[in-house]
């Protein structure tokens, strides 16, 4: 063996260097899982769009507008509908799924010890699969509302943003805060993330983990809705769920913007600690 073969070996045996972000992210892309939950996000502007064109606007003189008739007016308008839409559910289900399958689908296709017999270490291994995950919840989350902007301008014109109150952004600062309405929402979701992978490392069932996540956040959403609770749904991860429509005003009040970010990153923290914990005294089988 020459000296380069010397060299070479122990950096290519090396555990830090075993499971390099690019190939998981390459094997990620290459899942239909991926091509279909990305897919929906590009389909969904459309849909809407044409429940848009088949359906009906408010009868005329009734009072007051709705968000329906103001997404039909421009391009920002039709993109904040769409993330109305999508924040509370949708985008929870897409990061939900792409955190929630990170080691459970590993464990299910029963690859995960080979993996962890490469030697990947089991910290290394969750890091790298959690920064993949979250490259591909981040694509999904711009992908929709950048659709969502290209198809409303192109159908619907580049107008003002208004607002149900009355108030209006310019097409340029609309596209501003809109874009840190997408920040705050990856921001936000952290904690979905957290949670799905903690209950990817306690599972070897991808769809339970995914599903949990879900009902997690159905869960926290009926509890934030009973008024009885106080101050204590301030606590809840989803109560800061629509907190982003405040960067759409024109004075804006960021307290709960900046509650929420704070309260997803909290969430976040506490859950990825404990799955850290969990999966480095799992016993892989």
């Amino acid at each position: 063996m020459s000296l380069q073969d010397h060299r070479l070996g122990p950096r290519l045996a090396s555990p830090g260097a075993t499971l390099p972000v690019r190939v998981e992210l390459l094997r990620q892309l290459r899942r239909r899982r991926t091509h279909i939950t990305l897919g929906l996000a590009v389909v969904l502007p459309f849909v809407l769009w044409i429940a848009f064109s088949v359906g009906r606007s408010s009868p005329p003189g009734q009072a007051g507008v709705s968000l329906t008739d103001l997404a039909q007016t421009s391009g920002p308008n039709f993109t904040a509908f769409a993330l109305f839409s999508s924040a509370s559910f949708l985008f929870v289900v897409l990061v939900a799924l792409f955190f929630g399958d990170t080691v459970a689908s590993e464990a299910s296709w029963s690859s995960l010890r080979y993996l962890l017999a490469i030697p990947v270490p089991r910290v290394r291994l969750l890091r790298q699969k959690v920064i993949v995950a979250g490259i591909l919840s981040a694509a999904a989350l711009v992908v929709l509302p950048l659709v969502s902007l290209a198809l409303g301008t192109l159908v619907y014109g580049d107008g003002a943003y208004s607002s149900p109150t009355g108030e209006t952004l310019p097409y340029g600062a609309a596209i501003v805060r809109l874009l840190l309405c997408v920040v705050y929402l990856a921001l936000y979701l952290a904690w979905v993330a957290g949670v799905s992978t903690l209950l990817s490392v306690a599972t070897d069932a991808p769809l339970g983990a995914v599903g949990g996540a879900v009902l997690i956040s159905i869960l926290s959403q009926i509890l934030d809705s009973i008024d009885a609770l106080g101050s204590v749904r301030d606590a809840l991860p989803t109560h800061y769920a629509f907190a982003w429509s405040d960067l759409l005003t024109v004075d804006v009040d960021a307290t709960d913007v900046v509650r929420g970010v704070l309260a997803g990153l909290v969430w976040a923290t506490a859950f990825g600690v404990t799955a850290v914990w969990w999966f480095r005294r799992k016993d892989i089988s």
